[in-house]
């Protein structure tokens, strides 16, 4: 274990960090709000929205089919039964003959047979003379009236109940044959069991398939839906595959056709917010460049001025000049880093030793720690552990993190440096015994400027906007944390950053 602190004897304070790590988020991980949960459930996806617009009118026209298929199922089983009356019917009438100008019915062996067969399958008949007389069949059977819309020599047919149970008439009033004696009503009548036992099988027979034809056509309803929404699938995981700085036009050549709109006027906003940055960063570079110039002739001329036999107020006043210059001098630096750090294409990536590169950079720190009499450390192992990333931009990380911890740390602090590797992931922490970051600020910390309220440490805002910046273009991810407790601990910030190791 490596080892730079600003005392001679290591303090009881510094302990290796053998803890178990935690891969951390970037940012502080928010909660959303039943508000916003209630918005997100309040929205439709489009996959939603055509299926119901499918399926709802699929299973609101289902009942209609049912009772069509009812209806039809009830006049298709009269079909074949009212055949079979009207073939009865004209058996009946075969039997008539005309003696004598009087109508007689004789009903011949074989015509017997015919009916007695019907009767067993529950068919009733009788014929009716002219004059009302019965010629045959059982009396009991009901006799249709003549209505003046009905004509001779034509079938017509009639349900009615009967002896507690409904029957279905076939009755008509021939005349074929019959002039001299008169229109002779022929009737014959069944049970209308069989024909709804029959309507029954039909509508089971198309029903019952149903109950399974229905879910398997919602099922490739919703297959067919998904397989076409499926580029936009596609397209969402391109999307979020992207880095958080790619402001390149999307490929609209593997989208649908209805797509296509939309990925055009994507590429439209991408091309329009990217040359807005563009021109962001080249007002921050080309501000940056113009103020380090004057600003170095100030402080120059200001510590020359200094040289000379002045007055207490005089000289205070150039330390103030000098002071001043060079915390202007800072901010203009970190403008321009931020401006390189958001500008991707100038970072060469190599391999780079985060341990030596933070031990070098720590030790740079030893003496404004000693000026306001802050101990600090450095701890790692004694291996390398590399990272791939560029040296500049990672030690510029690392200043602003100590930078950023001496600034909140008191007198007779501790400001510690360490480096781990555990399972693949390369921990970069600083952590001090300052006044801590409450935790409604951590969400704020990282951005531009921001300063946490009530506090009297000198600062632009920036260190921890620029750490966040170079951590997005290595894919790192920074946690913020309370310090550990100890005797010596009772309060402060942890701050740590996880990189995928080399």
């Amino acid at each position: 274990m490596t080892k730079v602190l600003t005392s001679t004897a290591t303090p009881s304070w510094v302990q290796p960090q053998e803890a178990a790590l935690n891969i951390p988020t970037l940012e502080p991980i928010l909660d959303e709000g039943d508000a916003n949960l209630n918005e997100r459930a309040a929205r439709r996806s489009l996959l939603g929205e055509v299926l119901d617009w499918l399926l709802a009118p699929l299973f609101l026209l289902w009942p209609m089919s049912i009772a069509i298929t009812y209806v039809a199922a009830q006049d298709l089983a009269n079909v074949p039964y009212d055949l079979s009356l009207s073939n009865a019917l004209e058996v009946l009438s075969q039997q008539i003959e005309v003696e004598h100008g009087r109508a007689n019915f004789k009903l011949s062996a074989p015509a017997r047979l015919a009916l007695r067969t019907r009767e067993n399958d529950g068919v009733f008949w009788k014929v009716i003379g002219p004059r009302g007389e019965l010629l045959g069949g059982d009396a009991e059977l009901p006799s249709p009236d003549k209505v003046a819309s009905q004509d001779f020599d034509t079938v017509y047919y009639k349900n009615q109940m009967t002896r507690g149970f409904e029957i279905r008439f076939a009755y008509i009033w021939r005349t074929a044959g019959l002039r001299e004696a008169g229109p002779v009503l022929v009737v014959a009548a069944e049970s209308v069991e069989r024909r709804v036992a029959l309507a029954n099988d039909i509508i089971k027979g198309v029903i019952i398939p149903q109950f399974s034809v229905l879910p398997i056509a919602a099922l490739l309803i919703w297959f067919g839906l998904s397989r076409g929404v499926a580029p936009i699938n596609a397209l969402q995981k391109r999307l979020r595959a992207r880095k958080p700085d790619d402001l390149s036009a999307i490929d609209a050549r593997n989208v649908p056709i209805e797509i296509e709109p939309l990925v055009n006027a994507m590429n439209e906003l991408l091309a329009r917010l990217a040359n807005n940055i563009l021109a962001q960063q080249r007002f921050v570079a080309d501000a940056a460049h113009q103020l380090k110039t004057p600003l170095a002739g100030l402080r120059t001329q200001a510590e020359l001025g200094m040289r000379g036999t002045l007055s207490d107020e005089t000289l205070t006043s150039l330390k103030q000049i000098v002071s001043g210059t060079m915390r202007a001098t800072r901010l203009v630096d970190q403008l321009l880093l931020m401006a390189n750090a958001e500008n991707p294409s100038g970072i060469q990536v190599i391999s780079v030793d985060l341990k030596d590169l933070a031990q070098t950079q720590t030790q740079q720190w030893v003496e404004r720690a000693l000026s306001k009499q802050i101990d600090l450390g450095f701890e790692a192992p004694d291996t390398p552990l590399m990272i791939k990333g560029q040296a500049l931009l990672l030690a510029e990380l690392l200043n602003n993190l100590i930078d950023n911890a001496l600034l909140y740390t008191p007198a007779r602090g501790h400001v510690t440096v360490s480096v781990t590797k555990t399972h693949g992931i390369v921990l970069l922490a600083v952590e001090d015994t300052g006044q801590g970051i409450p935790l409604a600020e951590r969400e704020r910390v990282f951005d531009r400027f921001y300063r946490i309220l009530g506090t009297k440490a000198d600062g632009s805002g920036l260190g921890l906007a620029i750490v966040r910046e170079i951590a997005l273009q290595h894919d790192a991810t920074i946690r913020i944390t309370d310090s550990s407790t100890n005797e010596l601990r009772s309060s402060g910030t942890r701050i740590e950053v996880s990189f995928i190791a080399s």
